[in-house]
């Protein structure tokens, strides 16, 4: 082989090593960039869900909106930070009312209800709010201190 052709050979081994070395960085960069998006997306849900639990926990502390529909929309979006959450003592009290009235129905399933049955479930309903809205509102307030203290009120 002569010495032109090594020399065409290595510049054309360099230039494969140099393309593939480039298609790498790019795709490395494309690797960093979708994480960092999904980071931001994450944190973006993050604040959402705290800033609704908030606003959920605020309104149950003022008692704007019924003990059990405030608990459940706060035991979901405490489940969507970690689902963990609803496991810590502060916090048991919104899946408890949601264990107690989760078979009880809703929307149009209640609609459907006859007047009678309507009464008997509003009835056992009333009966576990006023059994623990003193816990649930113990948890909207333990709710709204997680929320200020976040995010190391998550560990």
């Amino acid at each position: 082989m002569s010495l032109t052709t090594a020399l065409i050979l290595l510049g054309v081994g360099l230039a494969i090593v140099a393309g593939l070395g480039a298609y790498a960085m790019t795709l490395w960069r494309e690797v960093r960039r979708r994480q960092a998006f999904r980071e931001e997306e994450l944190r973006r849900a993050h604040d959402n869900c705290l800033e609704n639990l908030e606003l959920v926990a605020s309104a149950l502390m003022q008692e704007q909106v019924d003990v059990t529909e405030g608990a459940w929309r706060c035991k979901t979006l405490l489940e969507i930070l970690d689902p963990s959450l609803v496991e810590r003592p502060e916090f048991q009290a919104f899946g408890e009312v949601h264990s107690r009235t989760r078979h009880l129905h809703t929307h149009s399933a209640r609609q459907a209800l006859s007047p009678k049955e309507r009464f008997r479930e509003d009835r056992e309903r009333l009966a576990v709010e006023d059994e623990m809205r003193e816990a649930v509102l113990e948890a909207a307030g333990a709710a709204l201190r997680f929320r200020h203290n976040w995010p190391q009120s998550l560990h």
